[in-house]
């Protein structure tokens, strides 16, 4: 008999750890998909202000229609892999695609913006002003979010990875999430202008 509630005891202890670890596992998945909702809303902004300020620059930048379709096709191709990786957050392919593709908007972006020194007018445009104004304040929102998406990556992927919650990850489907990387080699260079 006491052996019997002994192994019951031991049983019922296991089922709780084992429900302790599912439970952080949702929670930590959780507190990622949060942190990529974040992320969203910030580049959701950012690619709301770039047709603005596309618009805007039309009427002074006539001879510059390569630049502007560039911007707005890389800004396309951003919104594209946003909405995709919305849809699954933290899968490898679907980050790697939003980083690549927020890396060549930003490319394009860096490109419009040193076309736009050329044109004294466009730059002392208020309108113009305070798009950029906007754009860099977006910008600066969209690190603190993928920092903060990152970490969330981090901690469940870490914590997924332990003895014995891997098991229980790999019994519920608990997937390895990747991070987001909006940088590259490429989009750390300046742009390289010529005449």
């Amino acid at each position: 008999m006491e052996s019997t509630l002994i192994g019951l005891a031991v049983i019922a202890a296991v089922v709780i750890y084992l429900v302790v670890i599912y439970n952080k596992l949702v929670s930590l998945r959780n507190q990622y998909k949060n942190g990529f909702a974040q992320i969203d809303v910030q580049l959701q902004r950012r690619h709301d202000l770039i047709p603005n300020l596309v618009e805007s620059a039309k009427a002074y930048m006539e001879h510059e229609k390569s630049t502007l379709t560039q911007v707005m096709d890389a800004r396309n191709n951003a919104v594209s892999a946003q909405r995709d990786a919305a849809r699954d957050p933290g899968e490898s392919g679907k980050m790697q695609r939003l980083g690549g593709a927020e890396n060549m908007l930003s490319k394009a972006l860096a490109n419009f913006n040193a076309v736009v020194e050329n044109y004294p007018d466009l730059k002392a445009d208020q309108t113009i002003q305070d798009l950029m104004e906007e754009l860099s304040s977006t910008e600066n929102r969209v690190s603190f979010a993928r920092q903060a998406y990152n970490d969330g990556v981090m901690h469940y992927n870490t914590f997924r990875e332990k003895f014995p919650n891997n098991i229980i990850a790999g019994l519920f489907a608990f997937k390895d999430r990747a991070q987001l990387q909006l940088e590259s080699p490429e989009a750390r260079q300046a742009p390289k202008v010529s005449f």
